[in-house]
């Protein structure tokens, strides 16, 4: 007799962190979007959803007083699974559950790997309003297939940022992308991490304090650092390849203590 396969799990947010208190406002949602697999028939990874959850940690405290939430998502099953797009129909799922828990908030999808192609590919969800894309998976150009869409970014910030040594997803092919969708929607940067690799784990700090200037910049406005506007506004290829310095973070508190 054969085994019948045991169904996957519905998506799911993760447990909300940031303004989640007794009458807190929220005013604006992150949704951070684990790793995942192009092909994959098993149940979403808990490692995956595990190294999600710092990034998460990491917004909702700075943006706790601007009313941030963030939340990691579960996915239903771990692989991409080429045509279904799964993963990003699973952000589409989220973005939806997002309205109907908080209303009309604005939405920022953060994925990372096969997370970062799924924030890319649900940005058209008319709760989105920017994207980051860590480290994203983009599969090679094909002849025989549509190149990945752009034109789901127009009206979207968006921003790339990828390690010049990740051997898992190329970051040429991020590169490439970002041309594309530069040429669709002029708010569009990428920032290169030299000599990291797919984990973004050699310049953590740097990262994820970028991460919060873009996401504070778009969902609530806020100047952006200088290296974030120079990005934004640099033509291809300087925006595309804006290189991440050493202690972008470090600055930042620097020049915030010096205004105060």
């Amino acid at each position: 007799m054969a085994q019948q396969a045991i169904p996957l799990p519905a998506a799911r947010l993760g447990r909300a962190v940031g303004a989640t208190g007794t009458g807190a406002t929220v005013s604006g949602v992150v949704l951070v979007l684990p790793d995942g697999d192009p092909v994959s028939a098993r149940r979403p990874s808990p490692i995956a959803y595990a190294a999600a959850l710092p990034l998460a940690r990491r917004l909702a405290r700075d943006g706790r007083e601007e009313g941030l939430v963030a939340h990691a998502v579960h996915y239903r099953g771990q692989g991409w699974n080429g045509g279904d797009a799964q993963l990003a129909t699973d952000a589409d799922w989220a973005a939806d559950e997002v309205v109907r828990r908080y209303g009309d908030v604005p939405v920022c999808l953060a994925g990372h790997g096969m997370g970062g192609r799924a924030a890319l590919r649900a940005a058209g969800h008319p709760a989105v309003n920017s994207v980051l894309a860590l480290a994203p998976w983009i599969p090679e150009d094909d002849v025989a297939a549509d190149p990945e869409p752009v034109k789901q970014l127009v009206g979207r910030h968006v921003m790339i940022v990828h390690g010049t040594n990740d051997a898992r997803s190329d970051p040429e092919l991020s590169y490439r992308l970002a041309e594309r969708a530069k040429k669709a929607n002029r708010d569009t940067c990428r920032f290169e991490v030299h000599s990291d690799g797919h984990a973004l784990r050699q310049h953590r700090p740097e990262v994820h304090a970028l991460a919060v200037d873009f996401v504070f910049g778009t969902l609530f406005s806020r100047p952006y650092a200088r290296p974030v506007a120079d990005a934004f506004a640099a033509p291809p290829p300087l925006g595309l390849r804006m290189p991440l310095a050493a202690g972008f973070g470090k600055s930042l508190k620097g020049s915030k203590s010096l205004k105060n």
